[in-house]
């Protein structure tokens, strides 16, 4: 471990990833902790940081545009009839403690903060694992409790009315590398045949790597996963898809996703069979 503005994760005394406490960002790119570099047990990165596309994508974490119309996401807000539109609306996750911090995980108290005050109290837990020799799994739970007397709603620029656009909880920027990655899940492949649907788990492999998200409760498998390839790498699991999310007051939204960390391309029966082994049967 480090100072208190960054914990390094191991995995059998190797790092694999390095979590931002408390990152100095500008506002408009709603500052929240985040993992980066994540990388392979081999040393291949897996992550990108500010990248020129979308300088509000920090690696890996937790971001929702919409929080009762306060942006945790970063960048401009989607508005219903107006389109991306740039607002002065941005919210900011901030450390409050951690409850354990370990050289595999942590848990950590986060208090989601925007112009009223604290809307959103997180638990959030973090562990690292060894699966085999060439893969590893991160296996991230948040907790989010509405800490108002009034109640909340979670939203996306889906629900707000872009079509397609349902990003917001756990996102994962993955590596931009010359060819976009593949995707697949047990029973579909490619973008726009996994983009929006659920599934149990989901592999995104590039040129040296594979990453396999996978949903570890029965509300987070409910949730359909949004993919980008062909534009940017990215992954994220969907709160609010087809609706907003409401979060009556002293209410929790709890979720879970574990994610295989592998070294090569595999494919589908190895992405299974390591979330079994990540995850369970």
């Amino acid at each position: 471990m480090s100072g208190n503005d960054s914990t390094v994760l191991r995995v059998a005394g190797r790092p694999v990833g390095r979590y931002v406490v408390r990152p100095e960002l500008p506002a408009r790119l709603s500052p929240r902790p985040y993992l980066h570099p994540v990388t392979t047990l081999a040393g291949t990165a897996v992550t990108e940081l500010s990248p020129a596309d979308h300088a509000h994508h920090l690696g890996v974490g937790v971001a929702v545009p919409d929080v009762e119309g306060h942006n945790f996401w970063g960048g401009r807000t989607f508005v219903r009839d107006r389109g991306p539109t740039e607002l002065d609306n941005h919210g900011s996750q901030r450390h409050t403690a951690f409850q354990l911090r370990d050289p595999d995980g942590f848990v950590q108290e986060l208090r989601w903060v925007a112009a009223p005050g604290e809307l959103l109290r997180e638990r959030r837990t973090v562990a690292a694992t060894a699966l085999t020799d060439r893969a590893w799994a991160l296996d991230l739970t948040f907790s989010l409790t509405n800490v108002t007397a009034a109640p909340l709603s979670l939203g996306s620029p889906a629900t707000n009315g872009r079509p397609g656009a349902a990003y917001g909880g756990f996102f994962w920027r993955a590596r931009k590398e010359e060819a976009a990655p593949d995707v697949f899940t047990a029973g579909a492949e490619g973008e726009e045949a996994v983009h929006g649907r659920r599934a149990d788990w989901l592999a995104l492999a590039g040129s040296t790597w594979t990453l396999v998200f996978a949903g570890a409760t029965e509300p987070t498998r409910r949730d359909p996963w949004f993919v980008r390839t062909a534009e940017y790498p990215g992954v994220g699991s969907s709160l609010a898809h087809d609706a907003r999310l409401p979060v009556p007051p002293g209410k929790t939204v709890v979720r879970r996703i574990v994610t295989v960390v592998a070294d090569g391309r595999l494919g589908r029966d190895e992405a299974a069979a390591l979330v079994r082994k990540a995850v369970g049967p």
